[in-house]
């Protein structure tokens, strides 16, 4: 099948339903397109069903259904962009955001990381490659291939802001040029160059400027604004103007906006921190040396970190050695140890071949974001493991003295900077404390790696896993028990007339609460927020959808518990969600429950071979590739 272009059938759609005026909502499901029209006579219904991409128009239940398959998100977004209905608004491919505030910030972390993670991980190694020449005095620091070669390690991290743009726009709807734009504006060597500056203001008001390089909360913060901002202004514009006043508007907003509130909130709180830490040094150093061994990650994540470098560099010019700079090297190594265990334990190919790298650059170059946001922060409790290991290792170094005669990025190649002050036994026995907490709390207590498949958004698996671990699926399993029958016999025409792709219906038995099951092994592409249907691709190419109920959308979630979410990988008969029959059924709804291969059209065969009672996962299409 050919290529849709939504963004170019959008308008046209919006053309043949009668103009935006004539559409009073609208909201999708998991494969159709649900208008509310204020007169549906005027919308030119043949036509429609000859637009590229539409399957078929339904009119039913006071709504115009543009049926258009698993891809119906897209338009729905298109849809939003060119329009004021709000579109753009719905997350209705989104899961609900699920747990405490602190589980839920490392899942938008998580995911927002999760596209550039392998990026981060090549480069962190090319970062550990050079830190190991230069200190064996392989390669010069002064030459250019070390600078060529710097460049190519050092760059996602230092415009780390621009790649996670990119991201964090998708994730809160916003227009990913634009995002881009105000990242690079953050990092602007212009911008850069106003941190030294006495003094700055915009406007007559005065700026308090910070360093954005490398930094994650400034961008993830003004790109959530941006699209609450983006989708009001195109509801206000008109639309003769909207194309290039909403880029133009959000840029002069929100980069001033930035500078003017993440800036001096992150500098009051280094500043704050960094000097409190500071006076312990002097009065405890045992629990200075452990905060910093255990907060420094927190610090780096949150950009506070930036208010110390200040602090370190004058103690290298006066006394000419850091006391703050010592704790780092356990906090940084006792991460990395986590990394290295969960390599060693885990059972996921995938997070075997992330945390091998990610320990390596973190243990040889101090490099520690591809195992942070990458293993230990998505799987919390390796993370919390290398915090206290931190803490331990960074209260034993502070209570020997130790301390750091050159600004290195903490690691195992920049140790000789301890050599010189302190007690450089207790110095190191105190990493080698942090390194072993880090890694034995590690494999003692284990982690749950559904946490980090969920915290995902990734849905697609690269073509080298799928080459490698593809099996061919030959059957499909039941998704609940009930009697089978084909899809001609089913009410709803999409589904009864093969639209949407062939497959079988099957009539759940009984009453109460039932459970739903996958009917192939494979990754959740799609899962409605009311929790009626449910899109599986499999490894082999074959797209699923399961779908409880003939028009239960209404129902809006009531009876319906899903216990899976969007880019989950899944097994055969694997519970995807309980739905209650009898709300089901009082709400009016027929709880026929459909199995659809929605790209059926790819396949030489998908046939049903089952018209009686069934239980779950009995096998009732069969698939000819």
């Amino acid at each position: 099948m050919a290529k849709v272009d939504y963004a170019a059938l959008a308008p046209q759609l919006l053309e043949k339903v009668g103009g935006e005026g004539n559409v009073r909502s609208i909201t999708h499901c998991a494969t159709r397109l649900r208008l509310v029209l204020a007169d549906e006579s005027k919308a030119a219904t043949a036509q429609i069903k000859q637009l590229p991409g539409v399957v078929t128009v339904v009119q039913a239940g006071g709504q115009y259904q543009v049926v258009i398959g698993n891809d119906v998100p897209m338009l729905y977004e298109e849809l939003g962009r060119i329009t004021s209905l709000g579109a753009a608004d719905s997350g209705a491919e989104q899961p609900a955001e699920e747990g405490n505030l602190f589980d839920r910030f490392i899942k938008l972390i998580s995911a927002l990381i999760h596209p550039v993670l392998w990026t981060l991980a090549g480069a962190g190694l090319i970062k550990a490659l050079l830190a190991l020449l230069t200190t064996l005095g392989w390669m010069s620091e002064e030459g250019t291939t070390y600078t060529i070669l710097n460049a190519a390690g050092d760059s996602v991290f230092y415009f780390l802001p621009v790649v996670l743009a990119i991201s964090a726009a998708r994730r809160f709807k916003a227009n990913e040029i634009t995002a881009v734009a105000i990242a690079g504006a953050l990092v602007y060597p212009d911008i850069v160059a106003l941190a030294d500056a006495d003094s700055v203001t915009f406007i007559g008001i005065p700026v308090v400027m910070a360093s954005y390089s490398s930094s994650l909360l400034p961008i993830i913060f003004s790109t959530w604004i941006q699209g609450y901002l983006e989708r009001w202004l195109k509801r206000v514009l008109p639309s003769t103007i909207r194309n290039f006043m909403v880029p133009l508007l959000v840029l002069a907003i929100m980069v001033p906006l930035v500078l003017m509130t993440i800036g001096p909130v992150t500098t009051a709180l280094s500043n704050g921190i960094s000097g409190g830490i500071q006076s312990l040094f002097r009065i405890a150093p045992w629990a200075a040396g452990a905060i910093m061994g255990a907060f420094w990650q927190v610090f780096v994540m949150f950009g506070i970190h930036w208010g110390f470098v200040p602090i370190m560099l004058a103690d290298y010019d006066n006394p000419g050695y850091s006391v703050m700079t010592a704790p780092l090297f356990a906090a940084v190594l006792a991460q990395a140890a986590a990394v290295l265990a969960v390599m060693i334990r885990t059972r996921s190919a995938q997070m075997r071949q992330v945390a091998g790298p990610a320990a390596l650059s973190a243990f040889l170059a101090g490099i520690t974001e591809p195992g942070i946001y990458g293993v230990n922060l998505p799987l919390k409790r390796p993370f919390i493991a290398g915090c206290i290991g931190g803490a331990v290792g960074g209260a034993i170094i502070a209570i020997g003295g130790g301390a750091s005669s050159a600004f290195v990025f903490p690691s195992l190649i920049a140790m000789p900077a301890l050599l010189q002050y302190g007690n450089v036994v207790v110095t190191f026995i105190g990493i080698a404390v942090a390194v072993v907490i880090g890694f034995v709390l590690t494999l003692v207590l284990g982690f749950n790696e559904a946490d980090a498949a969920a915290d995902s958004d990734s849905d697609e698996d690269t073509a080298e896993d799928v080459e490698a671990s593809a099996e061919p699926t030959t059957t499909l399993g039941a998704p609940v028990a009930g009697r089978a029958m084909p899809l001609e016999k089913v009410s709803d025409p999409v589904f009864s007339s093969g639209a949407l792709g062939g497959g079988v219906a099957v009539r759940p038995n009984g009453t109460g609460r039932i459970v739903v099951t996958a009917p192939a092994a494979g990754t959740l592409v799609t899962v409605m927020d009311s929790g009626h249907a449910y899109g599986i691709k499999t490894d082999d190419g074959v797209e699923l959808l399961v779908h409880v109920g003939l028009d239960t959308v209404q129902l809006e979630g009531r009876g319906f518990s899903p216990k899976v979410t969007v880019g989950q990988r899944v097994a055969r008969g694997q519970e995807l969600a309980e739905v209650d029959l009898e709300v089901v059924r009082e709400g009016g709804y027929d709880p026929t429950t459909i199995l659809v291969v929605t790209n059926t059209a790819s396949l030489a065969g998908v046939v049903p071979v089952a018209d009686a009672d069934v239980e779950a996962d009995d096998v009732v299409v069969e698939i000819d590739h």
